[in-house]
């Protein structure tokens, strides 16, 4: 899958699909994301993680083009979302942590009418959406109405949906949420597998378990600011220690001073 329209790191020569420099959003006197500054390669699955109310669905909401910045700005694959919105979200996917799905058409339909609203061509389109259902197990329920589809299956569909004009950027607002076992590791191989074909997942989650074994990198976000960025072996060093877990990384930098406490005397 071809990334030619992205701007190439000059130190990596890698492709930066994701480009956040000084993002911030304040509602009020509220400051959610404050000055905040990312990147993120072609290929890469980008867990960006932090607890509830640090600013991870106000940044991923400016940097799919829903929420404009206070200041700062968010490039796909190039492209400004503010001032090139159409060229940024012509090569996006956005999947909300509770998609909205239309419950009286059924899972195909759905489908068909998303592809219309990304203007995909009608040469071939039935394959395709014949492919993202059976990529999704959903192809023996395609026919019958998402109301009465479960949580996963709607996950399901809301992220084959977002896949039908072929993206080449993905963001992902706890996709996970609500999913049994085996749904949850179909959504991580399926991510994975979009990674390797050189689409950049941009993906929040709580289950940090999940979240190390499949993403490449992270960032954690603390009230409204990155407070750590890279691998987990970068994040290990950056904490003086080769054996922590994300989650002991992550309750260090965003717990207060009495959960550092009681961690330290847990330990």
């Amino acid at each position: 899958m071809s990334n030619d329209f992205a701007v190439a790191e000059p130190k990596t020569g890698r492709a930066v699909m994701i480009e956040c420099v000084n993002l911030a959003k304040s509602f009020g006197a509220l400051t959610a994301v404050g000055g905040l500054s990312l990147r993120v390669h072609a290929g890469e699955l980008f867990g960006f993680l932090g607890p509830n109310g640090a600013g991870k669905t106000t940044t991923i909401k400016m940097m799919a083009g829903l929420l404009r910045p206070s200041a700062g700005t968010a490039l796909i694959g190039g492209f400004d979302i503010q001032s090139e919105p159409l060229r940024a979200k012509s090569i996006l996917g956005y999947i909300p942590d509770n998609p909205f799905l239309y419950e009286k058409l059924t899972g195909r339909e759905f489908l068909n009418f998303m592809a219309d609203l990304y203007s995909v061509t009608t040469d071939g389109r039935a394959g395709r959406i014949d492919e993202l259902l059976r990529l999704f197990e959903l192809y023996d329920k395609g026919n019958e109405l998402i109301q009465g589809y479960s949580r996963g299956m709607r996950q399901k569909i809301a992220l084959a949906g977002a896949l039908i004009h072929s993206p080449k950027v993905i963001f992902l607002d706890e996709p996970t949420v609500g999913l049994d076992p085996k749904s949850a590791r179909l959504m991580k191989d399926i991510l994975r597998k979009l990674c390797n074909e050189g689409v950049t997942v941009f993906v929040s989650t709580h289950i940090l378990e999940i979240a190390e074994r499949m993403c490449d990198r992270f960032a954690i976000i603390n009230k409204g600011a990155i407070v750590a960025q890279g691998t987990m072996d970068e994040l290990r060093a950056e904490n003086a220690s080769s054996s922590q877990s994300l989650e002991d990384i992550f309750l260090g930098l965003t717990s207060g001073d009495e959960h550092r406490d009681l961690i330290q005397h847990l330990a």
